[in-house]
């Protein structure tokens, strides 16, 4: 476990919320199924974190709510979608934390998957129905800004935990990475945010890191590199990312039909639940780029879970076409 939070208030602080190392296990049927030598694939399963039912925003989480919880903050704030893990997550860790978590998320509520974990969890909610980016975060403003005048005292964690101080969780994931396999030679990862992808890219460069974008925000490239240059101290080119954005089909959780094959083809070679949002979109772009031949055999891959199994049991289409087979 990491260590409690130590450090004075005004630094960076991180909160103990995991356990660490996670594992990374070889895949080799799925490996072989891919077309890579039955040795190429490996899976860091951060979908076994733990904290409420795991998956990558808890490595931000020790950074960003570490640090509000030393700051004087006595209720975290953030947003993301219905199905949020972000969200689902940041209440878990406001429960581990002994912290109020207020969560402003679009849609409605609906008692599946993320949302009855939020409640689970202790998290106020306040839904917004359909608005977009801007409206949203004009909502969390509100709420923060009620939370003051009651005399409580807010800190606002971003959507989906990513600014440079939750991608400094995934900054030392990559050379927890490092440590477990030296000999790693790439990396694919799904793009929500960007902050995972950021930290990866901050600690084994830029060439290792495959992203596959999932359409959580439009424009992914230069938040990454913004986010990677303030974990850096140095200039990242957002054209010099990775970032396959063939993979969207009609948007933000669409389930298509490469999504749904990922899906299958992990469950039945290695028993890998992935969810459609996120991590089969990942898996459907590595499958991708090995039949383009940029993955080739013989290169050391690995796989990033990143979690997200509620959203799946939250996700009405993706549930009625796998049960349709």
């Amino acid at each position: 476990m990491t260590d409690p939070i130590v450090r004075p208030a005004g630094t960076p602080v991180r909160a103990g919320l995991g356990s660490w190392p996670t594992p990374l296990e070889p895949a080799p049927r799925l490996s072989s199924a891919l077309g890579l030598d039955s040795g190429d694939l490996w899976i860091k399963r951060d979908d076994l974190i733990g904290l409420g039912g795991g998956g990558n925003k808890v490595r931000k989480l020790e950074w960003t709510a570490g640090t509000a919880l030393a700051e004087g903050a006595d209720v975290l704030v953030t947003s993301g979608a219905a199905q949020s893990n972000h969200a689902r997550l940041t209440a878990a860790a406001g429960a581990r934390l002994g912290i109020d978590v207020v969560l402003v998320l679009t849609g409605e509520p609906a008692p599946a998957g993320n949302i009855a974990l939020d409640a689970l969890l202790g998290a106020t909610v306040h839904w917004c129905g359909d608005v977009g980016d801007e409206e949203l975060a004009a909502r969390v403003q509100d709420v923060a800004d009620g939370l003051s005048a009651q005399g409580r005292r807010p800190t606002v964690i971003p959507f989906g935990g990513s600014n440079a101080l939750g991608a400094t969780g995934y900054r030392t994931a990559g050379e927890e990475l490092l440590d477990q396999d030296p000999a790693v030679q790439e990396v694919v990862v799904a793009v929500g945010s960007g902050g995972t992808m950021a930290g990866l890219v901050a600690s084994l460069g830029a060439g290792r890191v495959l992203g596959v974008d999932t359409g959580a925000m439009s424009e992914p490239a230069p938040a990454v590199a913004r986010m990677v240059a303030e974990l850096t101290g140095q200039p990242a080119d957002a054209a010099g990312l990775r970032i396959d954005g063939s993979l969207l089909g009609t948007g933000y959780g669409s389930v298509t039909d490469a999504v749904l094959e990922a899906m299958h083809l992990a469950a039945r070679t290695e028993a890998l639940v992935l969810d459609p949002t996120y991590t089969a979109r990942a898996m459907a772009g590595l499958l991708r780029a090995v039949r383009q031949g940029e993955l080739v055999r013989g290169r050391r891959v690995v796989f990033w879970h990143t979690g997200g199994l509620p959203g799946l049991l939250g996700h009405t289409t993706a549930l009625e076409r796998i049960m349709a087979g």
